[in-house]
């Protein structure tokens, strides 16, 4: 099949199906005479993976993982649920980052109240007076 009817399958676009091969997270496939990719059922199941594997957050260094492990069915999952529970950590912990932000922007709501003049708006003005701290050290791979 050509790339076009891969990326169909898959339920993505084409630039994404060359951005992992770029990244070499899915094989280069053969090329016909006439110099056109051609991929095969193989590449379909890879390409399927990746895609589910970065909808639950992974990096592309976790997926490189899983597929290395993948590609040894003979080896143990111990590695796949190491992986998987160090992925779980870095969701929690961006999970208390994001319960934090809430309350920030919660307590930044409670400073404007009513309909009034911008320039007396407590939010903007609280934004513009508000320190902010240096960015922590993040033990997550999430932005």
């Amino acid at each position: 099949m050509k790339i076009g009817e891969l990326a169909q399958i898959a339920r993505c676009t084409v630039e994404t199906v060359r951005y992992y091969e770029k990244e070499g997270l899915l094989a280069a496939p053969e090329r016909s005479a006439g110099n056109y990719r051609h991929y095969s059922a193989v590449h379909v199941e890879r390409l399927r993976f990746i895609r589910n594997c970065r909808a639950l957050g992974m990096t592309h260094e976790e997926i490189r993982a899983l597929l290395a492990l993948l590609d040894t069915p003979s080896a143990r999952c111990g590695e796949v649920n190491a992986l998987l529970d160090e992925h779980i950590g870095h969701v929690d912990a961006r999970l208390r980052e994001l319960g934090e932000l809430k309350v920030q922007l919660a307590h930044l709501r409670l400073q404007c109240n009513s309909e009034q003049a911008v320039s007396a708006c407590g939010i903007l003005q609280g934004l513009a007076k508000m320190e902010t701290e240096a960015p922590a050290e993040r033990h997550t791979h999430f932005s």
